[in-house]
C-alpha cells in the first residue's frame, strides 16, 4: 500500500484544512437528534448518542447545541423528523461508493445524489450492489510520527483490537464493533493521541485508481460529502498519494 491512500485516511488529512465547520455542525446535530430519538437521551445508556456527542465535542460544538439536539430527538423540543437511508453506487473506474444519509425529504436526496454521481462520471446502483463489500468496524487512526508503534500495539491488542496496519503516515487500528470503546479507552489511557476514532464501514478489498479517474473520484467524494443530506461516504478507492497532494 506504500504510496497509496484509501479514502479513510485521505478525508482526515483534508479535514484539517477544510473550512466547513458550519456544515460539520449541521451533520453532527442531525446524528445526535436521530441517535436520541432511536435510543433515548441518556448518553451513558445510548452508545450511538455517546459517540455522536463525543464527535461533536471534538469539533468544539457548544454544549447548548448538543443539549438542544438531544431534546429535539427525545421530543422535549420541536424538531425535524429525519429518516435514515443508505445509497450505493459506482464511481470512476468502478470503485464502490456507500452513502449514509439523514434527510427530511428522500425524493430531494435521491435526485441530488444521482446528479452528483452523473456529474463526476459515476452512477447510482441498486440497493445492495456494493454494501456487501464493506464491514462495519471500529477505526482509530494515529499519526505514526507522534506514537510509538510498540506502545500502541500493546495497548490496542491487549484491549481486543483485531488488527493494526500502517499506511504512509498513519497507524490504523481496526476493531470489532463491540470492542471499539474498550480499545479507544485503552489508547486514551496510554496517552496516545489519535487523529480520528469512529465506527466506520471498511472495504474488504480496494480498487486502485490513477490519473484522471483518481482525480474524478476525489471530486465525487467531496461533492457527496458536501451534500446537506449526506452524513458519511465510504469507498474502496485506493488513490496515489501524489494525486491527493496535487489536489
Amino acid at each position: 500500500m506504500s504510496g497509496h491512500s484509501k479514502w479513510s485516511s485521505i478525508k482526515h488529512k483534508k479535514a484539517a484544512t477544510d473550512a466547513k465547520r458550519g456544515k460539520i455542525f449541521t451533520k453532527l446535530i442531525k446524528e445526535i437528534t436521530v441517535a436520541a430519538r432511536m435510543g433515548g437521551g441518556d448518553i451513558e445508556a445510548n452508545p450511538r448518542l455517546r459517540a455522536a456527542t463525543q464527535a461533536a465535542k471534538s469539533e468544539n460544538m457548544p454544549k447548548d447545541n448538543i443539549e438542544r439536539a438531544i431534546k429535539k430527538g427525545t421530543g422535549e423540543l420541536e424538531g425535524v423528523n429525519y429518516e435514515e437511508s443508505i445509497y450505493e453506487g459506482y464511481g470512476p473506474g468502478g470503485a464502490a461508493v456507500l452513502i449514509e444519509s439523514l434527510t427530511d425529504n428522500k425524493n430531494r436526496t435521491v435526485a441530488d445524489i444521482r446528479h452528483i454521481f452523473s456529474k463526476a462520471g459515476g452512477n447510482m446502483g441498486e440497493s445492495g450492489c456494493v454494501a456487501w463489500m464493506f464491514d462495519k468496524k471500529g477505526y482509530i487512526a494515529v499519526d505514526n510520527k507522534s506514537a510509538d508503534e510498540e506502545a500502541l500495539m500493546e495497548a490496542a491488542l491487549d484491549a481486543g483490537a483485531e488488527d493494526i496496519r500502517e499506511d504512509d503516515s498513519n497507524f490504523e487500528v481496526i476493531t470489532a464493533l463491540e470492542d471499539f470503546e474498550a480499545v479507544k479507552a485503552a489508547i486514551d489511557s496510554a496517552s496516545i493521541p489519535y487523529i480520528v476514532a469512529e465506527v466506520t464501514m471498511l472495504p474488504q478489498t480496494t480498487t486502485f485508481l490513477k490519473g484522471k479517474e483518481a482525480e474524478q473520484m476525489i471530486k465525487l467524494m467531496e461533492a457527496l460529502e458536501d451534500c446537506d443530506d449526506v452524513q458519511k461516504v465510504y469507498t474502496n478507492a485506493d488513490i496515489p498519494e501524489e494525486v491527493v497532494d496535487s489536489l
